[in-house]
């Protein structure tokens, strides 16, 4: 092309052309800066995202200490010291990277970062490496080495101790031509300064990527000691506190999780209602130990909530449970089986209760039959036709429903005995003191105090008409026909008219009364 035969025309087309291949690699040249700088760039942008996601995770962990200082404390202690370390090479190299473009009035006009001066100067002296350049690898070499110190004896972390060493690396390196050359000299020396730029960008990406790898699997491998199966232990489930004879126990063996430095920041429980005091629960090993009295017998709910500090903020974990409490043995059940009688025309008083279930939740039915309180009843069967009554009992404990029964006869009221002056059946007295006697009624070994008035009677001497008398008292026809009878005679009061107050029911005859004349 540059042969001397050439015509002044060829010569012009050859320069043209000379000239062409020389704009073609200059426009290269500036592409290739251009894109290493977009590169800085997008490692730039990246670099912000990941330190925001760093700083808002030591954030998050400084929370969590707040929470529960037992467990994330000696966490939060590691992480500050890598931290430390990856905030000092950070802030090292960014003052670096300043002073690279201080000069440059436009820091985005990468096409004018072709030279490598300023590197070159500052590191290097001819083949030697000048102090800044000795301090730069320093630099690195405390973080490498301090982060592998600190993650030595840490589990799950060998991985990335190895990937530190090997991107922090600063051992010399072999070129293209088999020759062994200085860390710093093969990545630094004689590089466009757009390029070295980005170098050290890239290794600012690996220290917040480090930390980011580092803070979330220390927090992983806390996550996975509190799952650890040697944190568990069984428990039992039961749909209720207790069982019968004879039911299916369906209860479910089930793994909870045992933390002693897992403790509620606050507790608010109830027991049947009523707010425990402090002095009711005591917080040991992570768990709320009751100090409660047992209460009457049924069942007893046990209802509230755990409060825990999450992100400082009080997170309730809802309880409710319950227990049963049964009645100490400390008598016998002791009944005559022909003796389960009722009467007509009283109120019979019953007890009426369930062993192991509270009053409030028993109920017991029958014609006649009425609650007074808790486990007291009274039967009234006067009206009941027939001669028996069953009352129907059922309670319910754990949300299941028992019954049972009982029957009951039903027998009239016994008949009373006539009185005079409270004495019955024969009686000696004086003339004079039958005239002013009472004549009563009464019932001979009944259970129930039931007084008898007398309304009437009839009243016979012997050889005397018989005199119908109103009232308890003889009248003065009575009294006249007593007057005529002699010594020794028996005189008769009979079909005495009695009634018992409350009582609505007929009473049986009442039987007579026989006085024998002593005068």
């Amino acid at each position: 092309m540059a042969g001397g035969n050439l015509s002044p025309r060829q010569k012009m087309i050859n320069l043209m052309y000379l000239i062409f291949i020389a704009m073609l690699a200059l426009n290269m040249s500036k592409e290739v800066l251009s894109a290493f700088g977009l590169m800085n760039e997008k490692l730039t942008d990246s670099n912000e995202a990941t330190d925001q996601r760093n700083t808002a995770f030591l954030s998050g962990l400084e929370q969590k200490v707040s929470d529960q200082p037992e467990k994330y404390k000696p966490l939060k202690a590691k992480a500050d010291q890598i931290n430390v370390l990856a905030e000092d090479l950070d802030n090292y190299i960014e003052d670096l990277k300043s002073k690279m473009i201080a000069n440059i009035e436009n820091p985005k006009d990468y096409e004018v970062m072709d030279k490598g001066d300023y590197l070159d100067q500052n590191f290097f002296k001819g083949a030697q490496i000048k102090p800044e350049g000795q301090e730069f690898l320093a630099k690195i070499a405390a973080f490498r080495e301090g982060v592998a110190k600190i993650l030595a004896n840490e589990k799950g972390m060998k991985g990335i101790v190895e990937d530190v060493k090997d991107n922090f690396n600063t051992e010399p390196v072999t070129n293209r031509d088999g020759i062994k050359v200085d860390w710093l000299d093969y990545h630094y020396k004689g590089f466009p300064l757009v390029a070295s730029l980005t170098k050290l960008t890239q290794i600012q990406s690996d220290i917040k990527t480090t930390e980011s790898e580092i803070l979330s699997t220390m927090l992983a491998g806390e996550l996975s000691n509190q799952v650890s199966m040697t944190n568990y232990t069984t428990l039992m489930e039961t749909s209720k506190s207790a069982y019968f004879n004879g039911e299916k126990f369906d209860g479910q063996i089930v793994l909870g999780r045992k933390d002693a430095s897992t403790k509620p920041n606050r507790v608010e429980l109830t027991l049947d209602g009523r707010k425990l005091s402090e002095n009711e629960y005591t917080i040991e090993d992570g768990k709320v130990k009751l100090a409660v009295g047992t209460g009457s017998p049924g069942e007893h709910k046990i209802e509230g909530n755990l409060f825990f500090l999450e992100d400082g903020k009080e997170t309730p974990v809802p309880v409710s449970t319950s227990f049963a409490t049964v009645p100490k043995p400390n008598s016998a059940t002791i009944s005559a089986d022909k003796m389960n009688v009722v009467y007509r025309g009283v109120k019979n008083p019953m007890t009426i209760s369930f062993a192991g279930i509270a009053d409030n939740n028993v109920n017991a039915s029958a014609a006649g039959l009425t609650r007074v309180s808790g486990s007291k009843y009274v039967m009234d069967a006067t009206r009941i036709q027939g001669r028996e009554v069953t009352i129907n009992v059922t309670g319910k404990i754990d949300g299941q429903t028992v019954s049972d029964k009982a029957s009951f006869r039903i027998k009239d009221l016994p008949k009373p005995t006539g009185t005079v002056r409270g004495e019955d059946g024969s009686v000696k007295m004086q003339k004079n003191a039958l005239a002013i006697s009472t004549i009563g009624a009464k019932f001979d070994d009944f259970d129930f105090e039931l007084p008898l008035r007398v309304t009437g009677f009839k009243f016979k001497v012997p050889g005397e008409p018989t005199i119908s008398v109103n009232g308890n008292k003889l009248d003065s026809r009575a009294q006249s026909a007593l007057t005529k009878a002699k010594r020794g005679t028996d005189v008769t009061i009979f079909d005495i008219e009695a009634k018992a107050e409350g009582v609505s029911v007929i009473l049986k005859k009442v039987s007579p009364i026989i006085i024998e004349l002593t005068n």
